[in-house]
């Protein structure tokens, strides 16, 4: 039976993930903070799929503790079995003018957006790597892509997993891992509802209407990339175009972002 990981699993992408998978009859282990939204959300997914809670893990850690992710790894694939796909969908975001935030803030995003992402792989992959096969999905975002107004913290710790996996897909593919990243676009969830609140008109008038993405949606996308291998999921045409033309791009559209703040 296929064993799906999945960080940020208590809520958002990471639960509509878990969904897609239990629907084909794997294991899957959920990962959050919280024991108490995890027990929650097993037993979400239990009435929701009729699958039995023994088909359904949770580990509760912050995923920016190392040393905490590979315990907790470790006695997960002992007790349920090798991790084959990896979902590393555990995030924050709190958006602020850079002189507004703090160190330990900006660390904050930078500890769990990237070094938590990096904490999971790394307890995974040399399992991985010995049994020749594996299949992650890094989740970055669309603010991955662009710089944005009040997202500094945010938009630095998501870019910045562009070159990781870059870099960790060049050194798995020999081993048989395949390594993916997807960059969803604003997705209806509970962390974008906190985000909301906080997200400053500047950012709002640069990102425009883009449209409100289900989580469902993006899992349904992101469960198919991961069958076919894709390297990449961009979700939409804008997204795409800025991954491929944005070093023409970029320049065009903050020009005519600072146009639109002097007026």
């Amino acid at each position: 039976m296929v064993h799906v990981v999945i960080t940020g699993g208590s809520s958002g992408i990471g639960l509509a993930v878990a969904r897609q998978y239990l629907a084909r009859a794997a294991r899957v282990t959920l990962i959050g903070r919280s024991r108490e939204r995890l027990e929650a959300a097993r037993a979400l997914l239990v009435s929701e799929t009729g699958r039995s809670a023994d088909d359904i893990f949770i580990a509760s850690l912050d995923v920016a503790d190392d040393a905490a992710v590979q315990a907790a790894l470790s006695a997960v694939e002992a007790d349920v079995g090798p991790c084959d796909i990896l979902v590393t969908s555990a995030g924050m975001v709190a958006p602020a003018p850079f002189d507004a935030l703090s160190g330990a803030e900006f660390r904050r995003h930078v500890d769990t957006n990237l070094h938590g992402t990096v904490h999971v792989i790394s307890a995974v992959y040399a399992g991985m790597k010995a049994r020749r096969r594996g299949r992650i999905m890094i989740v970055s975002s669309g603010a991955g892509l662009i710089g944005l107004h009040g997202y500094t913290a945010y938009c630095a710790s998501k870019s910045a997993l562009i070159g990781f996996a870059e870099a960790l897909r060049v050194e798995s593919r020999g081993h048989g891992i395949d390594v993916s990243i997807c960059f969803p676009p604003d997705t209806d969830t509970p962390q974008l509802a906190a985000e909301l609140r906080l997200r400053p008109p500047e950012a709002v008038a640069m990102m425009g209407s883009a449209g409100l993405w289900s989580a469902e949606a993006v899992a349904r996308r992101i469960v198919k990339g991961l069958d076919r291998g894709q390297a990449e999921i961009f979700f939409t045409p804008s997204l795409y175009l800025l991954s491929r033309f944005g070093g023409i791009a970029k320049p065009w559209l903050y020009r005519w972002f600072h146009r639109k703040q002097r007026r």
